[in-house]
């Protein structure tokens, strides 16, 4: 059996590559496969422009969490449960989907997923103190899976939570997520960091009909479930730095939602850093787009080196196919064959650095081009063509909508 992806923000109709969301008891989720075998190069995140505040970070200070318990007891209060009501005609009373989010600041600005609010109506969050209040949508964003919501209560009720930095998360380190799994509100759950440059799939699709990838996810072993998507993934000091989005799992409950497995994926913090004060400002987010197909990493093996005809050492982001009219297309950069293409083929472009910067898988120019680039910049890509490496510089432009 083909291994699962679930949106984790527990919901009937949100079911989708990447997280789970909870039902209600209305049966008929459908999860698609993971990743496609040839996903879509994305293109990177765009630097705030000129204009929005960057989301605060409240420093951790030394001792601050002694305990687990301490943990809970100060970061709960900004964890709120997210419900979702259906448009149109219905039992208006009936939440259709159920996720989690987290205050980031007195504003009242709620972080949570796209894939939680996308195609509902009224939208409702309760604290943990009891307030309840319906949210404004401020903006969302389907590469990154990000939405942020805006709240009217009293003041007291809004308790930011600390951002951490993603770049310094390490493989082994120790972390927690809350969140509301099955509607059970202020549920925390204890793992550690599994890996991290993972890729997913984005809600976003390419020009082609692909998806879009979503990069530098953050993979974790702490139990995540249907209402989960949305919640934050903490660090032993405190702070936040992931916003769980996903599972992938075989295993579904009598009712179908899908039960963890031990893998779950989180958008990491410094891309919130990042989209959450444009979605604020303007309501969307580009991204830079360079309009390439790749191998997906886990196909890098030594039957596909062999096929390409690529030396047993070789690594590096194949091009597969080049998107006619794109910024790669335009600058030279060269693809295996058609983008409809459904074989391996040989001929096409090994991108191995980046401006420098060595490319050693597809993750790797994805994280590059997310972290450091934005639309409009210009790259220079060094590849391996014919045996020999050649330098194509290439002048991104913004994602298409």
């Amino acid at each position: 059996m083909k291994r699962r992806a679930w949106l984790i923000a527990l919901s009937t109709v949100l079911a989708g590559t990447l997280a789970c969301t909870y039902s209600f008891g209305i049966p008929g989720a459908q999860a698609p496969t993971v990743a496609p075998v040839i996903p879509t190069l994305p293109a990177a995140t765009q630097a705030p422009p000129q204009g929005p505040s960057p989301v605060p970070s409240t420093p951790s200070a030394p001792g601050r969490v002694g305990s687990l318990a301490d943990l809970y007891a100060h970061l709960n209060g900004g964890v709120v449960s997210i419900l979702i009501y259906a448009t149109g005609a219905g039992n208006d009373n009936t939440p259709l989907a159920q996720g989690s989010g987290f205050v980031i600041d007195k504003q009242g600005h709620i972080v949570t997923n796209q894939h939680v609010i996308a195609d509902g109506g009224d939208i409702e969050v309760d604290f943990p103190s009891g307030e309840k209040a319906f949210a404004t949508l401020v903006g969302s964003d389907p590469d990154s899976d990000l939405a942020v919501l805006k709240v009217d209560v009293p003041a007291a009720q809004l308790i930011p939570l600390p951002l951490g930095d993603s770049s310094k998360v390490q493989v082994g380190d120790s972390v927690v997520a809350i969140g509301n799994p099955f509607g059970l509100s202020g549920t925390m759950t204890v793992g550690i960091v599994s890996a991290v440059g993972r890729t997913l799939e984005s809600e976003h699709a390419a020009p082609g009909g692909n998806p879009f990838t979503a990069g530098d996810i953050i993979q974790t072993d702490a139990a995540i479930n249907p209402g989960n998507s949305g919640g934050p993934l903490i660090d032993a000091q405190g702070d936040v730095i992931g916003v769980n989005r996903a599972i992938r799992t075989d295993n579904t409950n009598p009712s179908g939602s899908p039960t963890n497995s031990g893998i779950g994926f989180a958008v990491p913090v410094n891309i919130v850093r990042k989209v959450v004060p444009v979605l604020i400002q303007q309501g969307h987010y580009d991204y830079p787009y360079i309009g390439i197909q790749s191998l997906d990493d886990s196909l890098w093996t030594l039957k596909t080196l062999q096929a390409l005809g690529l030396p047993s050492d070789a690594t590096g982001a194949y091009v597969t196919c080049v998107t006619a009219g794109g910024p790669a297309d335009k600058a030279g950069v060269k693809g295996a064959g058609p983008c409809d293409s459904v074989s391996l083929e040989k001929g096409g472009d090994l991108i191995v650095a980046i401006n420098g910067q060595p490319v050693r898988q597809f993750s790797d120019l994805l994280s590059y081009l997310v972290n450091q680039t934005s639309p409009g910049d210009k790259v220079t890509l060094t590849v391996l063509r014919d045996g020999s490496k050649v330098d194509v510089p290439v002048t991104l432009e913004a994602r298409p909508r």
